[in-house]
């Protein structure tokens, strides 16, 4: 009884620092300097909530910029890899299943086809793809939007984001926002 006592004190004074003060302080500086990141990242038109700029959503047009696969279905409460190994038969005959649907989707792709085109990402909700990637979806999108390719690759690199403090990650465009742009250049 005499050691129970002070662990019970501390223990209870611990759960109070770390599972009340520290997250509501922690909270209220994040909300005071970075209200929309602490938020989610809300994208909003027309007063509606209409995604995440840090989710990937499904597009099923062929007008608009198409994510990377999601082995999550694009469910944000099921964040899932595939935790394939690359020489499995399965995922072989996955890659060319997935390359045979994108080939038919966009006849004039390059030979040489960028990995995040047909990879998912690891938690499946990657909102981002190389420029490479958005531009090699390019043909399809100027067919069906009536946009020139110079008019789409003009989006991709006014979006096109660099490397975090120029040295980590790579360039990237966010699907979200460059189909946004994409739909606000059609309605001009």
């Amino acid at each position: 009884m005499k050691m129970f006592l002070p662990a019970l004190r501390l223990a209870v004074v611990l759960m109070l620092l770390c599972g009340l003060a520290y997250p509501l302080v922690t909270t209220g500086v994040a909300q005071r300097l970075f209200p929309s990141q602490a938020n989610g990242s809300l994208i909003t038109q027309g007063g509606k909530i209409i995604g995440s700029s840090l989710l990937a959503q499904e597009v099923k047009s062929p007008g608009l910029f198409q994510p990377r696969a999601s082995n999550a279905k694009y469910d944000p409460t099921a964040s899932a890899g595939s935790n394939r190994a690359v020489a499995s038969p399965e995922y072989i005959a996955e890659m060319n299943e997935k390359l045979a649907a994108l080939r038919q989707e966009n006849p004039s792709l390059p030979s040489r086809i960028p990995a995040d085109l047909v990879t998912g990402s690891g938690s499946g909700l990657d909102p981002d793809l190389s420029p490479e990637a958005a531009e090699a979806q390019i043909p399809r999108i100027s067919r069906a939007t009536g946009l020139s390719e110079q008019q789409l690759t003009e989006l991709i690199k006014e979006h096109t984001q660099g490397r975090q403090l120029g040295i980590f990650g790579e360039p990237h465009v966010n699907v979200m926002e460059l189909n946004l742009a994409l739909t606000a250049a059609q309605q001009k």
